[in-house]
């Protein structure tokens, strides 16, 4: 068995709206590392970590975490559409393996997710269905929120988990950085009609989800410009992220991270980052680490302290 890395920011805006200059050349190249990284790993299978935008996940039930034993992808902004290929049986084994070491971790045998799991799919492995997976959702939009030990909990007992299976197994972490982009909150809805969107609405219709989107990149234009009250990215925090996750001797510093803290230093999308913690959490389980890439670029028509790094066992 082994394990290897790879974490990288998604967002929804990379097909419509283009930063200035070379910035898209560079991101371009850094994945171009990661996949070569992925490539030359060659998984057996991928563990990924990544949230959701009130896509497939609700307050009719919001669990903190769930591992997905089916999942299909809406193909929304672009990104591809359809099942996942999902290892049922490692589903299963990580999900009973995790209760057992604590973690109460919920099971869906119909998740459904959205790009935050199907661009980084499809930009590291070609396809959504490329090669088996299994996905795990963490929470990390509806407030209350579990506090950061418990993403490391996670990541911890997934990562024991997958390196009991005696497989290659590339964990990836899907979100963030400094992030503030227009999804709502429940503490900000302030219609009936808001509410219920909140608490379940899995089939919008093809008008309301293009309405979404095009609220969503003009969001992005008004902020590239600087004409929006978004929190503005943050370079500093998301490169203190970077160097403590890329760090095992500081890794549990983000222990003391405060749901508040995140919201306050870097927007409240921010909390993405916990797919991060969790990645790197399920790295270090099976023993010391090391980064063997890191790219970061403030994105602001992509509304993302962007970032890809890679890491493996030592």
């Amino acid at each position: 068995m082994s394990l290897a890395l790879c974490c990288l920011s998604h967002s929804p805006l990379m097909e419509y709206v283009q930063p200035p200059g070379d910035v898209r050349a560079r991101v371009d190249t850094a994945l171009a590392g990661a996949r070569a990284f992925t490539r030359d790993f060659d998984p057996e299978l991928v563990v990924i970590f990544a949230p959701d935008h009130y896509n497939g996940f609700f307050y009719d039930m919001m669990p903190p975490f769930c591992i997905g034993g089916r999942a299909h992808a809406i193909g929304d902004f672009k990104t591809p559409e359809g099942p996942l290929s999902v290892d049922h049986a490692a589903a299963l084994a990580i999900t009973e393996a995790a209760l057992a070491d604590g973690v109460d971790t919920a099971l869906s045998e119909d998740m459904v997710v959205d790009h935050g799991f199907s661009q980084p799919l499809d930009l590291l492995l070609g396809g959504i269905d490329a090669l088996p997976v299994v996905p795990v959702f963490i929470n990390s939009v509806a407030e209350p929120l579990v506090p950061v030990r418990r993403i490391r909990a996670l990541g911890e007992a997934i990562g024991r988990a997958a390196a009991g299976l005696g497989k290659r197994v590339l964990v990836i972490g899907s979100g963030g950085l400094s992030h503030d982009p227009p999804v709502p909150r429940m503490a900000e809805a302030d219609t009936a009609e808001k509410v219920a969107r909140l608490i379940n609405n899995r089939n919008p219709g093809d008008e309301a989800r293009a309405a979404r989107q095009a609220r969503t990149i003009a969001a992005a234009e008004a902020f590239a410009k600087g004409e929006s009250d978004m929190h503005p990215l943050n370079p500093d925090w998301d490169n203190l992220v970077l160097d403590v996750l890329g760090d095992p001797a500081r890794r549990t510093e983000t222990d003391a991270w405060s749901n508040a803290w995140f919201a306050e230093q870097a927007g409240n999308s921010a909390h993405e980052v916990r797919t991060w913690i969790a990645a790197h959490a399920a790295l270090s389980a099976v023993g010391p680490y090391q980064v063997t890439s890191r790219f970061y670029e403030a994105i602001e028509a992509w509304i993302a302290g962007f970032a890809v790094t890679t890491a493996v066992t030592v």
